[in-house]
């Protein structure tokens, strides 16, 4: 800006008083004081503008930049896992041609269709989540009453 110097803004002062007159100084000098603040204003406001335009001008192109990697990784993503299932599938079709399931032997059928039924107490008991035995103290593992004395006789004795 303008290099002012206590010397000049003196000789400025003295100036304005022999032109201007001593009763309107006063007034001059708050209508000077206010249009500088004004204008010291206004140039912070388009400073901000600036500012603020350049942010948004690289939020732009980091968010083009980061949604082009993207499109990049998802690409790579992608025909990584085609061929992943392209070999999967190679795979899959040489274990079904060298291994054939063998028939279930009569006990396996029976044994299979004893524990199937409603009515069996090992399918109403798996039937129950365990977040929901958890939430209602319900036991999920079996323990023999002499494991579960041992186990609280051994612990009230510490």
């Amino acid at each position: 800006m303008i290099d002012l110097g206590v010397s000049k803004l003196a000789l400025i002062a003295v100036v304005a008083l022999v032109v201007v007159g001593p009763e309107r100084l006063p007034k001059i000098a708050r209508m000077v004081g206010n249009l500088f603040g004004r204008a010291q204003r206004y140039m912070a406001d388009v400073k901000a503008e600036v500012n603020r335009q350049m942010d948004v001008e690289e939020f732009k192109k980091l968010r083009e930049e980061s949604v082009s990697a993207f499109k990049d990784v998802e690409s790579s993503l992608q025909s990584t896992v085609q061929e992943a299932g392209a070999n999967l599938s190679d795979q899959a079709d040489i274990f079904e041609n060298n291994f054939t399931r063998a028939p279930l032997d009569e006990k396996e059928v029976l044994s299979k269709s004893i524990r199937q039924g409603r009515k069996s107490w090992g399918v109403r008991r798996a039937a129950r989540p365990v977040w929901f035995k958890h939430s209602t103290g319900m036991r999920t593992r079996v323990q023999s009453g002499a494991a579960r004395m041992k186990r609280f006789h051994h612990s009230a004795n510490k």
